[in-house]
């Protein structure tokens, strides 16, 4: 029997009956959520409307705001929230290293240059371009930095931040250069979800949704690599394997994601550190946490960017990034240099 086929050690029936329970108490928040997210916004719509109307349309003013405005674009934060969490998730996992997180390790910037470059040259006219330009410079950027820091995670940091500037330089010079990827892309450049619920998503939805099942079942995988790659490999699990597929799924969740709302940092720390703790150092419970905890997350900010300026609305990276800057002090304070 390898270490995939094994069960986590020390694991007992309350202690699963617990995880389950705190699970199902995620689902119910992740409900709430939804639901206060589709009532809140410049026209406020009544949550027992909001729960009439996506379960019995009769075509009224509140039944068109919440069917084909506000629970698409619900529906998309809860997409891209899970799939910013559960890539931060695996590049923890991966990089065995509490402060990576793909906006920070220069995963997002990759894929945000690559979006503008791919526009500027006429490459990204559609969702299957974006999300292919997105994904090509998620991968390259993180091979980039996973070879330079990859044996020292302080480097590893050091090496994502320092990309991320450049990349994120580079293409706002690219967007100031050319007015017209200048107009079309000046929100989407500062992460937001106002009106991309109205672009045809359907493949980049729908790689994040193959991608995140596929994390799911690459979870008890995931919990012999967290171990350490000689532990690892003495239990019979196939590292190298589980390596190359955990490093194409960040880059999947990662593009994905950006692609279809711009680059979103910090939603990829905060979560995973959130979900650790009932996770209890099972990969699985937290890949499962990280996914239910992310849309609540970006629910959340989303809803707190309708109503935080009365003049308008706030991009929600900006309400992330009120949150991450925090998040990413209270990690440093809690693990050291050390762990660094």
């Amino acid at each position: 029997m390898t270490a995939t086929d094994r069960p986590d050690q020390g694991e007992s029936p309350g202690r699963d009956l617990r995880r389950t329970g705190l699970l199902i108490g995620g689902l119910v928040l992740l409900a709430a959520a939804a639901v206060l997210s589709i009532a809140v916004g410049a026209h406020a719509v009544p949550p027992a409307d909001v729960v009439r109307a996506l379960f019995d349309y009769r075509g009224t003013n509140d039944d068109v705001i919440v069917r084909d405005v506000r629970a698409p674009r619900a529906l998309l934060a809860a997409a891209v929230g899970a799939a910013l969490a559960v890539a931060g998730a695996l590049i923890q996992t991966l990089a065995r290293n509490p402060l990576a997180e793909p906006g920070i390790l220069g995963v997002t910037a990759g894929a945000g240059f690559a979006v503008t470059v791919g526009a500027a040259l006429g490459l990204a006219g559609g969702q299957g371009g974006q999300l292919l330009c997105a994904v090509t410079g998620s991968v390259l950027a993180a091979l980039l930095v996973l070879s330079v820091g990859r044996r020292a995670p302080l480097r590893l940091v050091l090496t994502g931040v320092a990309l991320t500037a450049v990349l994120g330089g580079i293409a706002l010079g690219l967007r100031l250069m050319n007015p017209k990827l200048f107009d079309a892309y000046r929100f989407w450049s500062v992460g937001t979800l106002a009106g991309r619920e109205q672009e045809p998503l359907t493949l980049p939805l729908v790689a994040i949704g193959v991608a995140l099942v596929a994390a799911l079942a690459l979870g008890r995988s995931l919990n012999a690599l967290a171990l350490g790659e000689n532990v690892a490999q003495t239990l019979g699990a196939g590292v190298a394997r589980t390596q190359a597929v955990t490093l194409v799924l960040i880059t999947v969740l990662s593009g994905a994601a950006t692609a279809v709302a711009g680059p979103i940092l910090f939603v990829g720390l905060i979560v995973p550190h959130l979900a650790r703790r009932a996770a209890g150092g099972s990969a699985p419970w937290l890949l499962l946490y990280s996914m239910v905890l992310g849309p609540v997350l970006l629910l959340a900010a989303d809803t707190a960017a309708r109503v935080l300026l009365p003049t308008g609305e706030m991009p929600v990276a900006i309400v992330t990034a009120f949150l991450g800057g925090p998040m990413l002090i209270w990690t440093v304070r809690r693990y050291g240099a050390g762990a660094l």
